[in-house]
């Protein structure tokens, strides 16, 4: 197949330098490079907006995570529920990519795009005026699906954009910018909570649906050339899908970073009832409790994407990232089961900061691992990883309330029971590959 020459700057595979100004790369259609102001410039917007590309994830849950126990009410709807409208969001954004994931190979990743926010739009304000939880879950289903379009297609542009080593350097940069998302989601759903009630939070989603759209369609532009895009149809998209997966490395990175997902996840659909119906917290002080657990993620991130990558092998990074998730994990599990004694929200709320925090060095490094074994299809490759990532954390959901409201222990169980698995799944199906981690090289897939 031919090589890739995206119409925009792309950054050479075996730099080891911060991609702050990609080195444009020329294609058959003879393009003019830009000037070096001008691709700084394109750099940083491109950035920004696939920031707040892969911030529609955490704006369409975090938003609405501190209205869960009022939703709970509003409806007359039990808790195990409610908390199935994350999961249907969730399941929907895991099925939504393996559909826009190669749909972006074929017609760009322009107008999926385009498509998927204007639908993730409308079914947000459905979402607004459900009468019913079990309508509330349906259109939750359907702005996952939507949404999916965000996720996935961001993910290919930096696979367009970069490779290797500045590829999971800009995994992290965009893990800085999405951050923000959940760090002022909950925040902004608490203080939309003080003056009207949870279908506010619903109606702030559609404006900021409205304005990224808005944005993607007068300034991001096109990262596929037509010349390489795939005209295959659903035979040649299940073909290429079932080459990666026969990639022992991918599928192993992939399902690592599926199980470390499910952790987290574990976390955004449980700890809401955890810190507010079990510890007593506020609405308010939950969202800043969730807010500051997403500022340690950032903040870790940065560290290991501005000193760890390039000096240490991703996949030794990615392995002391699940360890820390473990041992925070079991500290949970311990302070649920009453090894502690009683223990406050205070031990509770620490041992959640640590395991948050740890997910900086998982999740951008399993994207990024899994992708430096990609040169084609990475609309698919990233659907692949998008969808297994929101399938297993979508099963998390409802174990974490298995038990009721009243005790966090399975949150604990799920989050520690996951990370094992996903170490376990590092070690037997990705060693071996620690040449290309170190060198941020990928396979010819």
């Amino acid at each position: 197949m031919p090589e890739r020459g995206p119409s925009i700057p792309h950054q050479s595979p075996d730099t080891t330098t911060t991609p702050a100004v990609p080195e444009p790369r020329t294609s058959s259609s003879a393009r003019t490079a830009p000037t070096l102001p001008a691709a700084r410039r394109i750099s940083l917007l491109v950035t920004l907006i696939l920031g707040s590309l892969t911030a529609t994830p955490p704006l369409a849950m975090d938003m609405y995570l501190p209205a869960l126990p009022e939703v709970t009410r509003s409806l007359s709807a039990p808790a195990a529920t409610v908390q199935l409208t994350l999961t249907a969001c969730l399941a929907g954004m895991a099925l939504g990519q393996i559909v826009v994931g190669p749909m972006s190979d074929k017609w760009g990743r322009r107008r999926p795009l385009l498509t998927g926010l204007a639908v993730y739009v409308v079914a947000t304000a459905l979402c607004a005026v459900a009468p019913n939880v079990e309508l509330l879950v349906a259109f939750r289903l359907v702005q996952g699906l939507a949404g999916a379009a965000g996720i996935v297609i961001a993910r290919a542009v930096v696979r367009d954009l970069y490779d290797g080593v500045a590829m999971a350097r800009f995994f992290s940069t965009l893990m800085l910018i999405s951050g923000v998302a959940p760090v002022v989601a909950p925040l902004i759903g608490g203080q939309i909570l003080r003056v009207t009630d949870w279908r506010g939070v619903f109606v702030v989603l559609v404006v900021v649906g409205v304005v990224l759209g808005a944005v993607v369609w007068a300034k991001l532009p096109e990262t596929l050339p037509v010349e390489e895009r795939h005209a295959g149809g659903v035979g040649d998209t299940l073909r290429a899908m079932r080459g990666l997966l026969a990639d022992r490395a991918f599928s192993g990175y992939m399902l690592a970073g599926g199980f470390a997902f499910a952790s987290l996840f574990a976390y955004v659909a449980a700890s809401p009832f955890v810190m507010q119906e079990i510890y007593g917290a506020s609405a308010q002080t939950f969202s800043l409790l969730f807010g500051l657990n997403s500022v340690g993620l950032v903040v870790v991130g940065q560290i290991n994407g501005k000193i760890l990558v390039g000096r240490v092998r991703l996949d030794r990074v990615l392995g002391l990232g699940l360890l820390v998730v473990i041992a925070a994990a079991t500290v949970l599990l311990l302070m649920s089961l009453g090894v502690f004694g009683e223990v406050g929200l205070g031990p509770v709320a620490a041992a959640l900061f640590v395991l948050m925090s740890a997910m900086g060095l998982s999740l951008p490094n399993t994207q990024a691992l899994a992708l430096m074994r990609v040169k084609q299809s990475a609309g698919s490759a990233s659907a692949l990883l998008g969808t297994s990532s929101f399938l297993i954390g979508a099963v998390a959901s409802p174990l974490v309330g298995i038990a009721g409201e009243d005790t966090a222990v399975p949150m604990a169980v799920v989050q520690l029971v996951a990370a094992v698995v996903a170490l376990g799944v590092l070690v037997t199906m990705c060693r071996g590959q620690g040449a290309s981690s170190a060198t941020g090289k990928g396979a010819d897939n």
